[in-house]
C-alpha cells in the first residue's frame, strides 16, 4: 500500500509542530514550575534562613559573651520574641545553657533538620543551625516559627499548577486551532451561505485563498467554482433573454400570417419555414450553452482534416449550388489532428457556412495550414470583405449580427459561438483576423498521427452525435 508523504506546505505540518510545540512547552512548564513550587512548598524561604541564621550568631555571641549565664539571659529574651521551643546545645547534644534537657527533648534532637533540608512532615519540626564562627563548639535548636513553615499555600498551588495552568495553555492551544482550521472553514461556510442566496459575486478574502495548505486550495478552488458558477448563470440568464427576444420575431410573423386571408398551401409553407427557423434556434442555443458549461471530457481520436473537409465541402456545395472549385484546400494528407470528430466537424461547418454567406459571388473559400510543433495552424479564409477590427472579437458573441439582417434569414449569430467552444473542447483556439481581402478563421489544434480511414470519418459524419 503506498503511502503519500505531505508536502511541505501541509497544514499536517502546522498541526504537527503546534502540537509537538504545545508539549514541549508543557514538559518545560510542568519541569520548571514543579522545581520553583518543590522550593516554595517543601524548602525554607530565604527569610527564614537569614532569621534562624541570625538567631544563631546571636547564641554564640551569647555564649562566648557570658557562657552559660550568658546564653540562659539569651534564651529568656528568645522566649519573648519566639513561641516554641528554642535550645542551644554543644557538639555532644549536651546544654550549653544552666537547664538541663529532658528526656523528651533529648530524643528530639535526634530528629533534627537543617535550614537546607526540605520540610515533608507536618508540623513544626525542630531546625539545627551550627554557629556561624565555630559550628564544633555549638548549635542552636529552635521549634520552627509558624510563620516560616512551607507549603502553606500548597493546596492552593497544586490546584494552580495541575489544573489552572494547563488549563490556559490548553485554552490557547485550541485559539491556535481554531485560527488554523475553524476560521477559513467559517469563511467557506459564509460563501456556501451566499450562494445559496444567489449572491455569486462573494469571493474569499486574500488572506485565507493565500494560505500554501490545503485549506488554501479548497478556498482557491472555491473561489473558482464561484467564479464558474457566476460565469455560468450569467451566460445562461443571457441566452434566455436572447432566445426569448429572437423567437418574438418569427412567433409575430406567425401571428400575421394566421390572422391574413392567405390561401392554405401558403400558409402552410410560412408555419413550415418558421417553425424550421425556431426549430435551429433553438438547437444552437441548446447546442451553445451545453458546449460552455459541460466540463467533462469529450473522447478523442485521430482526424485527418483533409478527409473531413471533402466531407464538409459536398454538403455545402448542395446547400449552397456553389461549384466545388470555390471550396479549395491546400491542406495535404499529412494533417491530422487530435479530437472530437463530431464536435470538431460542426465547428469547421459553421465557419464555412458563415465564409460562404458573407463572400461575394464567384468568391473563394479556402482552406490552408502548417504544423506549428505538437499543433496545428488552420486557417479559413473568404473573400467578404472582413470586419472592423473592433468586431473581431464580437462576432463570436451569441446572437451577433454584424450585417443587420434579420433573425433567421442570415442565420441567429451562434454559429461562431457554437464553432469556438467546439474548438475549445478539443484543447484548441479560435480567432479571427483581416486578411485586407476578407476574414481569416484561425485555429490552432493539437497534432497527432493517426490512422482513421475516410469511411469511418464519412460515416461518423453522416450520422453524427447527439449532445
Amino acid at each position: 500500500m503506498r503511502c503519500n508523504v505531505p508536502g511541505r506546505h501541509s497544514l499536517f505540518w502546522k498541526l504537527a509542530c503546534l502540537l509537538v510545540a504545545f508539549c514541549l512547552l508543557m514538559i518545560w512548564l510542568s519541569w520548571s514550575w514543579g522545581r520553583y513550587m518543590e522550593q516554595r512548598n517543601q524548602f525554607l524561604s530565604d527569610e527564614a534562613r537569614g532569621t534562624l541564621a541570625r538567631y544563631a550568631a546571636e547564641a554564640e555571641q551569647a555564649w562566648q559573651q557570658g557562657q552559660s549565664v550568658g546564653v540562659d539571659d539569651w534564651l529568656q529574651g528568645m522566649h519573648q520574641r519566639e513561641k516554641g521551643w528554642v535550645g542551644v546545645i554543644g557538639g555532644d547534644l549536651q546544654s550549653l545553657s544552666n537547664q538541663s534537657l529532658t528526656d523528651k527533648e533529648v530524643e528530639r534532637l535526634t530528629f533534627l533538620r537543617g535550614l537546607d533540608w526540605p520540610i515533608h512532615k507536618k508540623g513544626r519540626p525542630w531546625m539545627r543551625i551550627p554557629f556561624p564562627s565555630d559550628p564544633s563548639v555549638g548549635s542552636l535548636v529552635i521549634e520552627l516559627p509558624q510563620r516560616f513553615v512551607p507549603g502553606r499555600y500548597r493546596v492552593f498551588w497544586r490546584v494552580i499548577t495541575n489544573g489552572v495552568i494547563p488549563g490556559l495553555f490548553t485554552l490557547l492551544l485550541c485559539v491556535g486551532l481554531y485560527r488554523l482550521l475553524v476560521v477559513p472553514l467559517n469563511h467557506l461556510r459564509e460563501q456556501a451561505n451566499a450562494w445559496r442566496a444567489d449572491q455569486l459575486n462573494v469571493r474569499l478574502s486574500s488572506r485565507t485563498t493565500n494560505r500554501s495548505d490545503e485549506l488554501g486550495e479548497l478556498a482557491r478552488a472555491f473561489d473558482h467554482m464561484s467564479e464558474r458558477l457566476q460565469s455560468t448563470v450569467a451566460l445562461q440568464q443571457q441566452l434566455l433573454r436572447d432566445l426569448s427576444h429572437e423567437l418574438r420575431t418569427p412567433l409575430s410573423r406567425l401571428r400575421v400570417a394566421s390572422e391574413s386571408e392567405q390561401g392554405l398551401e401558403q400558409l402552410r409553407e410560412r408555419i413550415g419555414r418558421e417553425v424550421d427557423g425556431m426549430q435551429r434556434l433553438v438547437e444552437d442555443t441548446l447546442q451553445l450553452a451545453w458546449l460552455d458549461t459541460e466540463r467533462t471530457r469529450l473522447p478523442d481520436e485521430s482526424i485527418q482534416v483533409q478527409a473531413l473537409w471533402e466531407m464538409l465541402t459536398e454538403n455545402a456545395c448542395y446547400e449552397s449550388c456553389w461549384p466545388d472549385t470555390q471550396l479549395q484546400c491546400s491542406v495535404d494528407a499529412s494533417c491530422w489532428v487530435r479530437g472530437h470528430l463530431n464536435t470538431l466537424a460542426q465547428a469547421l461547418e459553421n465557419m464555412l457556412r458563415n465564409a460562404i454567406r458573407h463572400s461575394p459571388e464567384g468568391g473563394i473559400v479556402h482552406l490552408g495550414g502548417r504544423r506549428d510543433g505538437d499543433f496545428w495552424h488552420l486557417w479559413l479564409e473568404d473573400q467578404g470583405g472582413g470586419v472592423a477590427e473592433a468586431d473581431l472579437e464580437r462576432i463570436f458573441l451569441p446572437f451577433t449580427r454584424l450585417d443587420g439582417s434579420r433573425p433567421g434569414d442570415g442565420g441567429f449569430g451562434l454559429g461562431l459561438s457554437i464553432a469556438r467552444n467546439a474548438v475549445r473542447r478539443q484543447g484548441g483556439r479560435l480567432w479571427a483576423q483581416n486578411t485586407g481581402s476578407g476574414l481569416r478563421m484561425n485555429m490552432r489544434l493539437v497534432a497527432d498521427d493517426g490512422t482513421v480511414s475516410d469511411d469511418a470519418i464519412a460515416s461518423r459524419f453522416s450520422h453524427p452525435a447527439t449532445h
